[in-house]
């Protein structure tokens, strides 16, 4: 027989950040409670709106399942004195699993004679263990943030105000702080605030509906979708999509109705950007463009009730947003009043980092590594870059980014553009904060790119040479993040850049600042940005092994490691690669790091020896040439052609021979195969 369990967390309104993590960690909660209680389940569903968290556990058996244990005691001679008494050891440990000594069965073992006993536990009914397990589950959540109320010891996202809990609709009896679980549940806030009787999921997602509450977040948001779709049609535009805070909004209301507001045209000379965050971050306002992607003057937003009157909610919203865009347009109106780069000199009284000094001496670091890679990649762009590493932060002395901080970067570019800067340095002015996230949109530019690639090197490398290194999931700074970006950047742009070269020039460029020794702090970043690599690749599919191998054999420039990565991974596909990589793996082994001599061809006795060495000669050179073109998958398949000579030399003599100048001319030739990977891939570390 099974049931389901249903619970209830009624409570005041949760941000809608927290919600997502809050039902998936509730899943994950009951599903440990369950599995460690040995209770059998069929599925887990959870529920969220601002109000309330919900889960249905179904298909609940009854009783735990019974338990079958051997428990292993003390040995023998340990348990029985001299005599063939039992001792404490017996005694007790009879005593705490409730048997007689006499009881006790004995077992040999590897070790000697033990005691041991055969137990069975029987499975207690589970509307027993939900009262302990329920109350333990809910103090469990996790959140960002949680809060106490009244004189209670209780702590939660926000306070509670009731809990349902049934099991086979049944209420399971449990307390927390001083309410008490029962079978009554509310609906909407203010359209119907009155409590009425659930008796299980089927029942309360219905009673929910019927007093004006949407339970299913997935219901909500696809409702929201379409209503925005159809209300912005009804408008004459189209909805400027926003997944995000299409997901947000569905988390903020529990009856959504859309309603569609206008601002006056003279807004829409703000930069695009400008409006949509304004509209966006602080009113959580859905936006309107026409046929051709032009902004509208028109939002849409989503109410939490069915107002009395529309017109009324529309004008209070307009209001709101008039307030707002006016202020944007005066920090629009007055920033132009000064040109950007006058705004650098105020950058000297900004502290970017107590320890790295103002963001004016970071942009002089970041200048002279941006210049350096456009001297390096595109001479004839190194003033253009010169000149938006210089504008790059100004607009951090806006009055619109000091209101916007979001705005950073933006606002720049369109101030540049007002003030007729050439187009490449004012797309580069936005593009140098790219990415913005984890799979975000790169520089589409490349001064863009090499100024990215600049700001973020002396992040990295200011931040840990001044001991601000990140530890577990605590990185204040955005270095997992930047080190990810300058990697990205590269691998997109094709940038044969070396990391240690990179890391290099910043560290020198930072030394007056450095807190710990320069060539300790080199290692350490040039090994933070490796893990990165390493991490990115294996998550794009590569295998594990073969990404391993590659950077072990070096990591300088990833486009270079990466066209090794692709061209072993390609190689580790075909049917005879696994005695391929145990041959070389072999001779890995055997040379441990090698010897310097060279190979004696008047020692070389056997005739497998001599075709080796040949075969070897005749490689080396055409692998050179292939690997300086960066040609590594056809440099492997020169190499996987040596296995047969290599398997007929193992076969065919003995490497560790007694003589010493045999031995090591033997070791010599071998050492000679491995040195023709060398580079390309560590093949000790490939999997077999």
């Amino acid at each position: 027989m099974s049931a389901e369990l249903f619970l209830e967390i009624g409570t005041e309104e949760i941000p809608a950040g927290f919600l997502p993590q809050a039902m998936a960690d509730l899943q994950r909660l009951i599903r440990k409670e369950f599995e460690s209680a040995r209770i059998a389940f069929a599925a887990v569903r959870t529920y969220a709106t601002p109000r309330r968290l919900a889960l249905v556990v179904e298909g609940v058996a009854a009783t735990q399942e019974r338990q079958e244990l051997s428990l292993m005691g003390p040995s023998v001679k340990v348990a029985f004195d001299a005599e063939g008494n039992p001792t404490k050891a017996a005694q007790g440990f009879a005593r705490s699993n409730g048997v007689e000594v006499a009881e006790l069965s004995r077992a040999q073992t590897d070790k000697g004679e033990y005691l041991f006993i055969a137990k069975v536990i029987e499975g207690r009914p589970t509307a027993e263990l939900l009262p302990e397990m329920l109350p333990r589950l809910i103090n469990a959540i996790p959140f960002k943030k949680s809060m106490r109320w009244a004189d209670l010891d209780v702590r939660f996202a926000r306070p509670v105000h009731w809990i349902v809990a049934l099991f086979d609709g049944v209420v399971v009896p449990f307390s927390i702080g001083n309410l008490h679980s029962g079978h009554l549940s509310r609906g909407h806030r203010f359209m119907a605030p009155d409590a009425f009787a659930v008796s299980g999921e089927q029942s309360w997602l219905a009673e929910c509906e019927r007093h004006f509450v949407l339970s299913d977040p997935k219901r909500r948001q696809d409702l929201i979708a379409k209503e925005i779709e159809r209300t912005a049609a009804a408008a004459g535009g189209r909805i400027n999509p926003d997944p995000d805070l299409l997901e947000e909004v569905s988390y903020l209301v529990e009856f959504p109705v859309p309603l569609c507001g206008s601002f006056e045209e003279k807004y829409l000379q703000l930069p695009r950007e400008l409006l949509i965050t304004t509209m966006r971050e602080h009113q959580r306002y859905f936006t309107l463009t026409d046929d051709q992607g032009n902004l509208l003057p028109r939002f849409i937003t989503i109410a939490n009730t069915e107002p009395r009157d529309p017109a009324v909610v529309v004008k209070g919203n307009q209001r709101v947003l008039r307030a707002r865009l006016d202020d944007a347009m005066f920090f629009w109106q007055e920033d132009q009043k000064h040109k950007l780069e006058t705004r650098l000199e105020a950058l000297k009284n900004v502290v970017y980092q107590a320890k790295l000094g103002t963001s004016h001496e970071k942009v002089m670091r970041f200048k002279a590594i941006a210049e350096s890679l456009a001297e390096k990649f595109e001479p004839e762009a190194r003033d253009l870059t010169a000149r938006a590493a210089l504008l790059a932060k100004c607009d951090l002395e806006t009055g619109m980014v000091y209101e916007f901080p979001e705005l950073q970067g933006v606002m720049g570019r369109e101030y540049a553009r007002l003030e007729g800067e050439n187009p490449r340095v004012c797309a580069a002015i936005y593009e140098h904060y790219l990415p913005l996230h984890a799979g975000g949109d790169l520089p589409s530019e490349s001064i863009g790119a090499y100024i990215s690639i600049a700001d973020k090197i002396d992040t990295l490398c200011g931040c840990f040479g001044v001991g601000l290194i990140p530890t577990g999931t605590a990185d204040p700074y955005a270095l997992r993040r930047n080190a990810i970006g300058i990697l990205n950047i590269i691998l997109d742009r094709g940038l044969a850049l070396s990391v240690p070269a990179l890391v290099a020039q910043s560290l020198e460029l930072l030394r007056a600042k450095l807190t710990r020794p320069a060539e300790e702090v080199r290692g350490e970043v040039i090994e933070f940005i490796r893990l990165r690599f390493l991490n990115m690749l294996t998550g794009q599919g590569y295998p594990q092994d073969v990404v391993d191998a590659v950077l072990a054999a070096g990591f300088v420039e990833p486009v270079d490691a990466l066209q090794r990565v692709k061209a072993l991974a390609e190689m580790k596909r075909r049917a005879d690669f696994e005695p391929l990589a145990v041959a070389f793996k072999r001779v890995v082994n055997i040379i441990k790091g090698g010897v310097p001599d060279p190979v004696r061809p008047e020692l070389l006795e056997a005739a497998c020896e001599k075709q080796l060495a040949d075969a070897v000669a005749r490689a080396a050179e055409e692998v050179r040439a292939l690997v300086a073109r960066g040609d590594y998958a056809a440099a492997l398949q020169v190499i996987a052609g040596l296995r047969a000579p290599v398997d007929a030399y193992f076969d065919g003599v003995m490497v560790m021979a007694e003589d010493v100048a045999v031995r090591t001319n033997r070791l010599a030739l071998l050492t000679q195969v491995a040195r023709l990977f060398e580079g390309i891939a560590d093949f000790s570390r490939i999997s077999e």
